[in-house]
Order: structure tokens, then C-alpha cells, then sequence
């Protein structure tokens, strides 16, 4: 599964820091953990559990940024089901 643009628009926004978000996303659930900025890091997308755990697909976010704080390279790279 290939992150859409759509989805990307939600990804590229700030977000309370160091929590985990959990939102619908069209026919799906959605859950990302956020890093100390704000900026949502790990992606967790799929159909919820009883229990709110999300079995479908895990997503891993590499930003990095140089001294200036510009950011150099943002990506997300798929790392499988869970």
C-alpha cells in the first residue's frame, strides 16, 4: 500500500508532540505517534481492534533536518504488516 496524497496532506501537519493521534481516515483507521515537535513519525494504517490496536500496514518517517533547522530529506518508507 502506497501513502496517497491525500493522506500526505495529514501527515505534513503539526500535531500535539509526543503522543499517539488516532483518527478515520476514509475507510480506514489510522494511528500515527508523534516525535517531540510535533511531526507524526511512525504511521499505523488498517482496521482497529476491540482493543484499538491496528492491524494493516506500518509506515516509518525519515526527516532529517540541518543546522538551520531546513529540512534536508522527508520521506516515509514502508516497513510491513502488523
Amino acid at each position: 500500500m502506497k501513502i496517497g496524497e491525500s493522506l500526505l496532506k495529514h501527515l505534513n501537519k503539526k500535531y500535539e508532540p509526543a503522543r499517539m493521534v488516532n483518527f478515520k481516515f476514509g475507510r480506514y483507521d489510522v494511528a500515527m505517534k508523534t516525535d517531540d515537535e510535533g511531526n507524526p513519525m511512525l504511521l499505523f494504517i488498517g482496521k482497529a481492534n476491540e482493543e484499538g490496536m491496528i492491524k494493516g500496514d506500518h509506515y516509518s518517517r525519515r526527516l532529517l533536518k540541518d543546522a538551520s533547522g531546513a529540512v534536508i530529506k522527508d520521506h516515509w518508507d514502508y516497513k510491513g504488516k502488523v
